[in-house]
């Protein structure tokens, strides 16, 4: 049974790994500008398929154990090749044969042992060769062949001797690494082979070199650079390796991390007669530097002392006059005394950072008059307040750059920079400045161009807050809780050649529109962090704030974090060079359909982690078209049709870099498509929609219309009627023979119900009978001819009326004859003929919907005149006979 088990173990085992293995060979090799990366595929051998005409070939970190040339046959191009991190064990000499044009090699992290003679025999053209981390021990002259070879790398490889050959070889070698093997002494003939070789870069780091061989080095034709980082060199070691290296073309010497705690006078005695530029003298726990213990190099112009323990006397830096560049990082401790750097009389650089010593003296500069570069970043000096005197020793530098970042500063006085009127660069942020600028503090930097004030404590501006620096450039105040800008004029209005602007991180939320009026050549603006949303909304007091408005040059906007969730649409109206917009982390759901109309040269685009849930064309379409980065992932879409297939359409065809792509561009709505990719989003179904779309819109059009036509004519189809009728005969010139009044032979007919003829004879013969009036009306009863039916006779008499008369009651509703004829007629005939002619007298109170349904009359058809109610008193019955006399003698004539 154990064994059973046992043996089904192995079989998964070996199954699992052939698996694996099938799994990284099937990986294709990733080829671009004719490189072929094959690295980390678990390959045994070189690939038989890639193209021929690749000039670089990477297969390392791979399992390969023989580099065999044969199968480098049909790679006749390749100049690159790397081969590291394998397990190859053995070269063989045909490798060059078959890559004549091979120039860089790299067998680093291997299992090389033995190199014969002719390994390298056909790599002539080879100018690069690492063998690294390997185990090789050097017999006769494998690398003589290597004429053109200029680096060569033998790194951690348990060397015992430096010596690599017996004869002269490598004359254009530049570079040789030595460093982490097992050398212990330099003999004077180690470096025979090198008589004819200029070697920039000697690496011996991380040997335990006890002893210099009288000579040693200069059996090297020409050493300019020499590297003994980490090897345990002393006092002792260091002064004799100087005596050493007396005499030879030494430039560059690096001796750091070499136990050098002490500096005597003469121990870089044997570097006078050199030409020495650069020394690196760091990481050493040095604590005393003897007096004039550099009076030896004259020469030298780079000097790091950093990382060390020392005092510096008057007398420390002697002999240093034609140094440039000098590191005192981490390195001082005690005071400095007065006078110590006027002997650098070119110095040009000096960094002092993470020192702690006293504070700076009266003196403590004086001399450097060459200065152009000057950093004491985090250093504790006792700087809590700046003075016009605490660097009036620079009065006489041409001091470009200060850097007092992280020295505590409390407190900038009045005139604190005047004695730098060279200076360009001011950097006092990440203090604890905490005061009004007035301007003053800036008062005599007549050349600034940069300062820097971000990360203080507290800051209040005024408007004369930069008056004296009208030359600033970039201006950095984030995080110095200047909250209120609200300023008239603004403190920025004097800085017109100003191009970068930081307020970030402030909490602004109060600020004019004039904010940055005539800053016409920012370039840079940066916002981001503040609480700007009220500005933007329309119920904002006196409207949305429109603080870009003046800024044509601005090319850069970030506005993140303002908890924004309106924007106006002219808000970026004018910015037509803007390339970068920031306006993630808001609260942004919809924007304006012409928000980015005038954007044409929008490059980066970011609004990650809003409430976008709709990305349509109209809005995005014209910033999208010139984009190179959009971020916008984190957001709550929303996948359907309407919002978000256009989106997911140009996500698949764009060349746009869209971080988080793959993963962070997720569906958060409809619940179909929680939890997907937006650019999984089939957007097929949409255009098939489409023409249903349309189709339903139309519809849609016309039902609505429809509805509307039958509504109007229910409601105002009686109106259009009776004014459409007017107009044509009006328009078709059916109007009445204008007659004279003596043509009429009644003023008026009366058309009324059977059961009103006793109150019409009652009041309108009376009428008749007043002189006053003088008026005769047509009565069916009196006035109809004789011998001829009533239809003609009544209407015969209609037309022979000047106007007619409806006396309207209950009855006069019923009455089917007065209906169906007399009212038509009367109406017929008061149209064709243009006529004003018809007048109402309502004895009861008659409703307007009832006098439509029964007479098809409304009040609205008839002018305001000749519309009257008799009376219920009778002492106004006289009054209502003056209004009918006024009607019947108006004129019936429409104009």
């Amino acid at each position: 049974m154990r064994s059973a088990i046992f043996c089904w173990s192995i079989l998964s085992f070996r199954l699992m790994s052939v698996c694996l293995l099938f799994a990284s060979v099937g990986k294709p090799c990733q080829i671009r500008n004719k490189m072929a990366d094959c690295s980390h595929l678990k390959l045994t051998q070189i690939p038989s398929d890639l193209p021929n005409n690749i000039t670089g070939l990477d297969i390392s970190h791979n399992q390969i154990k023989m580099l065999s040339p044969a199968n480098l046959t049909r790679y006749k191009q390749l100049v690159y090749l790397n081969a590291g991190y394998n397990s190859i064990s053995k070269l063989q000499p045909e490798l060059c044969q078959n890559v004549p044009l091979l120039q860089i090699l790299k067998l680093e992290h291997n299992q090389l042992h033995e190199l014969s003679d002719r390994v390298f025999a056909s790599c002539t053209n080879l100018t690069e060769l690492n063998l690294g981390y390997n185990i090789i021990e050097i017999k006769n002259n494998p690398f003589q062949t290597l004429k053109n070879l200029n680096t060569l790398d033998l790194s951690h490889n348990n060397l015992k001797s430096a010596n690599l050959g017996s004869q002269e070889q490598l004359k254009s070698l530049h570079e040789l690494v030595l460093s982490s093997n097992c050398i212990s002494e330099l003999k004077k003939e180690d470096f025979n082979y090198l008589k004819s070789t200029s070697l920039n870069r000697l690496d011996l780091s991380s040997n335990p070199l006890k002893e210099f061989h009288t000579g040693c080095l200069r059996a090297i034709g020409n050493l300019y650079g020499l590297i003994l980082n980490n090897v345990e060199l002393g006092e002792n070691g260091t002064k004799k390796l100087c005596t050493e290296l007396s005499n030879t073309a030494i430039q560059n010497l690096s001796l750091s991390h070499v136990k050098l705690s002490y500096v005597g006078k003469l121990t870089f005695q044997g570097l006078q007669g050199t030409n020495l530029t650069i020394l690196n003298l760091s990481k050493n726990s040095l604590s005393t530097i003897a007096d004039d213990s550099f009076q030896w190099l004259s020469n030298l112009e780079y000097l790091s002392l950093a990382d060390n323990k020392m005092t510096v006397s008057s007398h420390s830096l002697y002999g240093l006059s034609n140094v440039k560049y000098l590191n005192l990082k981490n390195s001082l401790i005690g005071k400095i005394e007065d006078f110590s750097f006027h002997w650098l009389y070119h110095l040009e650089y000096l960094i002092m950072d993470n020192n702690n010593f006293p504070g700076i003296t009266t003196n403590m500069f004086t001399g450097l008059n060459s200065l152009k570069y000057l950093s004491l970043c985090n250093c504790n000096i006792n700087l809590q307040k700046i003075t016009n005197k605490t660097f009036s020793s620079l009065a006489n530098s041409s001091l470009q750059v200060l850097n007092l970042t992280k020295t505590r500063i409390a407190t900038i006085e009045s005139g604190a920079f005047s004695c730098l009127g060279h200076l360009k660069i001011l950097d006092l942020g990440l203090n604890e400045i905490s005061q009004e600028l007035t301007g003053h503090e800036f008062k005599g930097l007549n050349n600034i161009q940069d300062i820097y004030l971000s990360y203080n404590k507290n800051l209040t501006l005024q408007s004369e807050s930069f008056t004296f620096v009208p030359s600033l450039r970039k201006l950095m105040l984030r995080k110095v809780g200047c909250s209120n800008l609200a300023l008239s004029p603004s403190p920025f209005h004097p800085l017109q050649n100003l191009s970068v602007l930081d307020i970030s991180n402030n909490n602004i939320a109060n600020i004019k529109d004039d904010l940055f009026d005539g800053l016409h050549k920012l370039d840079i603006l940066d916002l981001q962090h503040n609480n700007l949303a009220r500005l933007w909304k329309h119920a904002n007091p006196g409207g949305p704030v429109l603080f870009l408005k003046d800024l044509p040059k601005l090319r850069v906007l970030n506005l993140k974090s303002n908890g924004f969730d309106e924007i106006p649409v002219q808000v970026f109206k004018g910015l037509f060079q803007l390339n970068d917009l920031d306006l993630g982390s808001n609260n942004l759901n919809l924007l304006p359909a012409t928000l980015f109309d005038g954007q044409v040269s929008l490059n980066s685009l970011n609004l990650q982690k809003n409430l976008i849930t709709s990305v349509e064309e109209k809005v995005f379409g014209p910033a999208f078209k010139s984009l190179r980065r959009l971020e916008m992932d984190s957001n709550p879409f929303d996948c359907t049709c309407e919002s978000i297939a256009w989106f997911a359409s140009w996500l698949n065809v764009t060349q746009a870099h869209i971080p988080g792509l793959q993963s962070q561009y997720i569906c958060n709505t409809p619940p179909k498509y929680h939890g997907s990719l937006v650019l999984h989003f089939d957007s097929s179904a949409c255009k098939d929609s489409a023409p249903f779309k349309l189709l339903f819109v139309i519809t849609t059009t016309v039902v609505m219309l429809l509805i509307f036509i039958v509504l109007l004519t229910h409601f105002e189809g009686w109106r259009i009627a009776f004014y459409w009728n007017i107009s044509v005969n009006r328009v078709l010139g059916f109007k009445e023979i204008d007659r004279q009044q003596e043509e009429f032979d009644f003023d008026a007919y009366i058309i009324h119900a059977r059961r009103d003829k006793d109150w019409v004879s009652e009041n309108f013969i009376p009428l008749e009978k007043n002189n006053q009036f003088q008026i005769k009306f047509c009565l069916e009863e009196r006035d109809f001819e004789a011998g001829i039916s009533e239809f003609e006779a009544t209407i015969n008499s209609i037309r022979k009326s000047k106007k007619i008369i409806f006396v309207v009651t209950e009855h006069l509703l019923r009455d089917s004859w007065c209906r169906k004829f007399k009212v038509y007629h009367a109406l017929q005939q008061a149209v064709e003929q243009s006529r004003d002619s018809i007048v109402l007298i309502f004895l009861h109170d008659i409703p307007d919907y009832k006098l439509n349904h029964a007479l098809c009359l409304r009040r609205g058809m008839f002018r305001s005149r000749c519309i009257l109610n008799w009376p219920a008193q009778k002492e106004r019955v006289n009054a209502f006979h003056q209004q009918l006399m006024m009607a019947l003698k108006s004129n019936s004539k429409v104009h």
